[in-house]
């Protein structure tokens, strides 16, 4: 594995000072400028994207957002789909009137990312999915299921994460304790809500990236078991302004393990020209 610039070891585990909705969303809102949303994965909340907050807010009005039932945000109704999360957004993002927003999501947040960007085009200047799923094949679909209809069985399990995303060195050892810190604070049913919408989303929107005609960057990390360089390579061709940027020697929790590296695609995506007409 590649050696880590010296920003890359940095943690803060500190918790954000979060503002919350009228409905019962918590969020932080740092910096000025073009805003850019930011929605974590299943099992994390908003200081999954601590690395990238005090970055990117240098020069962007950075939001970041804990999804429904996790941080400090109230859950959706038990049983709610993929769709219920990219409607949550979108009201999420007329409350705060954002107008035309960027918009990064990790995993989970990569689908409903994917999601606002099909169905409310209008309002999204560009897209980033951070290790986004897409059409597992049958092997993988089955395992993801299975580990969702477990959950209400067994409960949350949080050492199968940890050892599904990171790879065996020491700046993946901090961050898999700090994610292994958030999947222990996480609602019992909010996790099994959000699990099984991740697990049923991966075709969802799959077939809506063609029409999809904002810049729209698929990253993830060349080792990541679950979300493949392959699909980010597909949904790439699939959409008309789209692009796929692999990190090497990484998994799931890539914009932890390689911050620097995250950041500075993102900031290359940010810089991208919208696409007009």
């Amino acid at each position: 594995m590649a050696a880590m610039e010296p920003s890359a070891a940095r943690f803060d585990p500190q918790p954000f000072l979060r503002r919350v909705t009228a409905d019962g969303t918590a969020y932080v809102d740092l910096g000025r400028g073009e805003p850019v949303v930011l929605i974590h994965g299943v099992g994390m909340r908003l200081e999954a994207w601590g690395p990238q907050l005090g970055a990117l807010s240098q020069t962007h009005r950075i939001i970041a957002v804990d999804m429904p039932g996790h941080g400090e945000s109230v859950p959706l109704p038990k049983g709610s789909d993929l769709a219920a999360f990219v409607a949550w957004f979108g009201r999420f993002q007329e409350s705060l009137s954002l107008g035309r927003v960027n918009l990064a999501g990790h995993s989970m947040g990569a689908l409903i990312a994917g999601g606002a960007a099909a169905t409310f085009p209008k309002r999204i200047r560009r897209v980033a999915l951070l290790n986004g799923v897409h059409r597992r094949d049958a092997e993988a679909k089955s395992a993801v299921l299975a580990r969702a209809a477990a959950i209400p069985v067994s409960g949350i399990d949080v050492d199968g994460p940890v050892k599904r995303w990171f790879c065996d060195d020491e700046i993946s050892h901090r961050a898999g304790a700090l994610t292994r810190s958030w999947l222990t604070q996480m609602d019992h049913d909010a996790y099994a809500t959000a699990y099984s919408a991740f697990a049923a989303g991966d075709a969802v929107y799959a077939d809506a990236w063609r029409h999809v005609q904002c810049p729209a960057l698929f990253l993830t990390g060349s080792d990541d078991p679950n979300s493949t360089p392959a699909m980010a390579d597909a949904m790439a061709k699939l959409a008309p302004h789209g692009y796929a940027r692999i990190i090497e020697g990484h998994r799931h929790m890539v914009n932890l393990t390689a911050p620097d590296d995250v950041n500075r695609l993102l900031r290359e995506w940010l810089a991208t020209p919208e696409v007009t007409g």
